[in-house]
């Protein structure tokens, strides 16, 4: 079976702009991509201007389609209106704001110092909400409707160990989500967020786990379907989050994992490793008819 096919019809986004924040590499890039394949027009921030700019040759040369590239830092408020401004200039109006940049460390916490734990802490939860309220305010003012799009994490309502500034600050963008999702839905602005299990990322992984760890902690062997995601499957769940076919989904998270957060989540779940013969031996043990 093909996971890399697109599922919304042709020109299913046609006639919105949407910007993608961290929009030039990864998964921004991909999910991007697929919006300007549906029709969409583009806009792609991230800090590294020259490779936004390749990154925006490269999609509109693949598609066809319209592709600003701007740097911006989300954590400067400055920064993220001028942004802003400048996309409206550019295209008229935003219609849909991705907020997908983020920052992120594996650490045992107490070695992190605290300008590492704020870093993410800035990139993560200030830089996603200077973006919202930025784009929320200009929608309210101009009385256009607009749809807020978030990745988070399962661990956002878990918690996870060694990733803990990430996880404290995904709490916070889904718990912002959920609340604009009630607060601003009479201004005909949606609120949604992802939660992506496993998708590869060129690089990302080995910066995380360096060396044989990434081997050694393969994401895939703790998804039950036994793979991770495709980037295609991510692209095709965030394109049906921001198009119209999703106008009654508000407040919504939704997990694409393969069921690796359920799975960790069961006290027992690691079992299947116990061998088929042990089994066996318990059952005996407790007086069961074979």
């Amino acid at each position: 079976m093909s996971y890399t096919k697109g599922m919304l019809k042709e020109g299913a986004l046609r006639g919105k702009t949407i910007l993608v924040t961290g929009g030039g590499t990864g998964l921004g890039k991909s999910m991007g991509l697929y919006f300007l394949k549906l029709g969409a027009d583009l806009v792609i921030t991230s800090r590294k201007l020259d490779i936004l700019q390749e990154t925006a040759k490269e999609m509109e040369k693949a598609t066809g389609g319209k592709v600003l590239a701007l740097a911006c830092d989300v954590r400067e408020i400055e920064q993220v209106e001028k942004m802003w401004a400048d996309a409206i200039s550019h295209f008229g109006k935003v219609d849909v704001v991705l907020n997908n940049a983020a920052g992120n460390f594996i650490s045992p916490t107490e070695r992190l110092s605290t300008n590492a734990f704020n870093t993410v802490l800035d990139i993560v939860l200030k830089g996603t909400s200077n973006v919202t309220l930025t784009a929320g305010k200009s929608w309210i003012k101009s009385k256009h409707p607009g749809v807020f799009l978030n990745i988070v994490t399962t661990y956002a309502w878990t918690g996870s160990g060694y990733v803990v500034p990430s996880a404290a600050a995904k709490a916070g963008v889904l718990a912002m989500t959920r609340s604009l999702a009630v607060e601003w839905a009479k201004y005909k602005i949606r609120s949604n967020a992802i939660a992506p299990g496993p998708f590869p990322t060129e690089g990302a992984w080995s910066r995380l786990l360096p060396g044989d760890l990434v081997k050694k902690f393969d994401p895939a062997k703790k998804v039950p379907v036994g793979r991770v995601g495709e980037h295609q499957e991510l692209a095709n769940l965030a394109a049906y989050l921001v198009s119209d076919f999703s106008a009654y989904v508000n407040g919504e998270v939704i997990t694409i994992d393969g069921g690796e957060w359920l799975m960790g989540a069961g006290e027992f779940n690691n079992l299947d490793m116990i061998p088929q013969e042990m089994w066996d031996m318990m059952e005996a043990s407790r007086g069961k008819k074979q």
